[in-house]
């Protein structure tokens, strides 16, 4: 499914009732291992876990994330906080992995975790059952939470029977209906097919289970307007369902993290320019507003429906112009949001959104007073100086630009995401600095040698940092004028290629890397 509004503003450059101290309150501890508070979390050896869970005959939820990341910070705010998810976990074996912890990336090939966060509940036996969707409120969160304990099949059996035509209960659909398809990975669902088997999936919903069939209608709507390759639909039809949805307040509700999320991109899809699309808009705002006064969303959703109005406003305008008016709204509901956040981890979410926010509707100035401010409190700031990096991008700045993106690498912590973050520098670089060859070359060279030092490195999250680095180096050298550079770092990744032994997976990996890098 394509990245919704949500993850694109938490991705600069490319979802506790317990009481917390004051000081965890203010800024969580800067280390890959902060543990949300009364849980008794496992970590590091997964495998003693699993055991664990035959042992005990308990099922086993596992956390996929990272510390400075928004929406697991989100997800600790709004979730792991809830007396009665902690309750729950008294029934499962909860796992903590970082994608910093040792191993992790190596830990997150073999599960098929990508993006972070990442939730999957395992049968006693290994079997997955389910993957939570992060992005939901607490409620629906804990709903599917327990149908996914008591699923007499996992949700790959549960797909296959659906679309084969075999009876469900109202449970399985609705199991169905909150999986994490943007964490599928592959699970159930081949490359390339998510939009065809949401088409099926939703035709098939029983006439008794509308709400159901609405969530999954609306998702197949979305990975049909993210995929130009999906099946056609009849978009007449699907404006006007789409539209009774919009217009009915508790429907918006249920599903205000599919309309908040994609509000653009479906109405691009469904509509050209002209009075159909105006139309589409004006109710699609009028939901969003409801959103946006909800108090019973987290900050992070009101703010994200928000941003949703904005590029509503941008695409309705020829010009991509925003009123006045709607920047004044963006300007007072990011104020109060980021006066009202206390919590360290819900601030690292809702201060990335409203920054995002902010810069979108032409505020470029007020988004950076915020970064800055922030960078003083978050336990992530690192996370933050890439907003500030784009920021930069967006008012023409390169050399500033360039200088975030090296500050937030060299003050970014964990082996993973300093791998990212670093590559994040030299792409950023080499797009907006490409003739300082001493600049790219150190960075890039620093970047494979911290990798030769780091468990790991050629699995998942690190692999594909080292893949995007290898091809911007390639790009950056096509026509052969940074051959003397690109050499001596092909030579640095050579070096730590040659370490690997002969029997480690990612030698081949390595290997094919650096041959290709001067291809």
């Amino acid at each position: 499914m394509k990245q919704t509004i949500r993850a694109a503003a938490w991705l600069a450059f490319s979802p506790l009732v317990l009481p917390v101290s004051p000081a965890l309150a203010a800024a969580p501890e800067a280390s890959s291992h902060v543990l949300p508070a009364g849980i008794d979390w496992r970590q590091g050896d997964v495998d003693a876990a699993f055991a664990q869970a035959r042992a005990s005959g308990k099922p086993l939820f596992l956390y996929w994330g990272a510390v400075w990341c928004p929406p697991c910070n989100q997800v600790k705010a709004t979730i792991f906080n809830r007396q009665d998810f902690i309750d729950r976990t008294r029934q499962f074996i909860p796992v903590y992995l970082d994608g910093d912890s040792p191993g992790a990336q190596k830990l997150a090939s073999r599960f098929k975790v990508r993006g972070y966060p990442t939730m999957i509940l395992f049968r006693p036996d290994g079997t997955e059952i389910t993957r939570l969707p992060g992005e939901v409120e607490g409620e629906r969160y804990l709903r599917t939470l327990e149908l996914g304990l008591a699923a007499a099949r996992p949700v790959k059996a549960l797909l296959a029977s659906a679309l084969n035509g075999d009876a469900l209960s109202a449970g399985d659909w609705q199991l169905l209906a909150d999986y994490s398809w943007d964490t599928d990975q592959t699970q159930i669902i081949a490359d390339g097919q998510l939009a065809v088997t949401l088409q099926r999936l939703a035709a098939a919903v029983p006439g008794g289970e509308s709400a159901t069939a609405r969530r999954l209608a609306l998702k197949a709507l979305v990975a049909t307007a993210s995929d130009d390759k999906a099946p056609a639909i009849d978009k007449d039809a699907a404006r006007a369902g789409l539209r009774q949805v919009l217009a009915d307040t508790k429907l918006t509700r249920d599903n205000f993290d599919v309309l908040a999320n994609n509000a653009t991109e479906v109405t691009t899809y469904l509509t050209g320019p002209g009075a159909p699309r105006l139309e589409l808009i004006h109710d699609w705002n009028g939901a969003l507003v409801r959103l946006q006064n909800d108090a019973g969303l987290s900050t992070t959703d009101r703010l994200t429906a928000l941003y949703a109005e904005v590029e509503l406003a941008r695409l309705s305008d020829p010009k991509g112009a925003i009123s006045p008016a709607l920047q004044d709204k963006v300007r007072r509901q990011t104020a109060e949001a980021d006066r009202r956040t206390t919590n360290g981890y819900e601030r690292q979410s809702v201060v990335s959104m409203a920054a995002h926010v902010l810069s979108q509707s032409g505020q470029i100035a007020e988004s950076d007073t915020l970064l800055l401010a922030e960078l003083k409190r978050s336990h992530s700031a690192y996370y933050h100086m890439l907003s500030l990096a784009a920021n930069a991008r967006s008012r023409g700045d390169k050399a500033a630009a360039v200088d975030w993106y090296q500050k937030a690498w060299e003050s970014s912590t964990g082996p993973a995401t300093r791998l990212q973050w670093g590559v994040g520098y030299v792409s950023g670089a080499i797009d907006l600095a490409p003739s300082e060859e001493a600049r790219i070359e150190k960075a890039a060279t620093r970047v494979v040698a911290e990798a030769g030092k780091t468990q790991n490195a050629f699995y998942e999250r690190s692999r594909r940092s080292l893949e995007r680095l290898v091809g911007k180096l390639r790009t950056w050298n096509k026509d052969g004028s940074h051959r003397a550079s690109v050499g001596r770092v092909q030579a640095e990744l050579s070096g730590v290629c040659g370490k690997l032994p002969a029997s480690d997976a990612q030698k081949p990996v390595c290997d094919a890397l650096a041959s290709s890098l001067n291809g």
